[in-house]
């Protein structure tokens, strides 16, 4: 099995974000097209997905749980919750 690590996930997180970034910079000189603004919504709720499964794996260890058990979530699920 495959185990994914908090590092895995930050380091994931760090990439969208940095490549969130340069959408956002682009939004403010040339605009943004049809595939750029997709792929911004995409980021948007890949990045709030990959936040919610870091703070369950935190939850589960802080409680003498398994932090592999923790699973992504639907982003429809995910995307309402406050920061």
């Amino acid at each position: 099995m495959n185990r994914v690590s908090d590092k895995d996930i930050i380091g994931d997180i760090d990439a969208m974000v940095a490549e969130e970034h340069e959408l956002r910079a682009k939004a403010v000189g040339a605009g943004l097209d049809d595939a750029d603004r997709d792929r911004m919504r995409i980021l948007e709720a890949q990045l709030d997905q990959c936040w919610d499964l870091l703070r369950q794996r935190r939850a589960r260890r802080e409680f003498g749980e398994d932090s592999a058990g923790a699973e992504v979530r639907p982003a429809s699920d995910v995307e309402s919750y406050r920061q």
